[in-house]
């Protein structure tokens, strides 16, 4: 019998997180009948990278060390502007309120 190997589960946990982005995405674009990128999208995309990265870093894999850590700031760089774009908006509809 073989032995539990943590590092696989990490590693496979992160490619079914990855993966689920698609299928997020896949059920928003249906839901609105256009294509769309929900948050819980880039939300996938940081957690299956992370894990993935730990998982590749485990392996000493190059290749997969860097794919993985280029996508995770760009994963980040996109909730990040998500963010400061719900913020302009807000304080925006707070500006065209009329004063009481």
């Amino acid at each position: 019998m073989s032995k539990f190997d943590l590092w696989l589960i990490i590693g496979l946990i992160g490619q079914v997180m990855f993966s689920m982005r698609f299928i997020v995405q896949w059920i928003a674009s249906e839901r609105h009948k256009k294509s769309v990128i929900p948050i819980s999208f880039w939300y996938f995309s940081i957690a299956g990278s992370f894990l993935l990265l730990a998982y590749s870093i485990h392996r000493m894999d190059p290749v997969f060390i860097l794919g993985q850590s280029l996508g995770s700031v760009i994963y980040f760089r996109n909730l990040v502007l998500i963010g400061r774009d719900k913020r302009n908006t807000l304080a925006a509809q707070e500006a065209a309120l009329p004063d009481e």
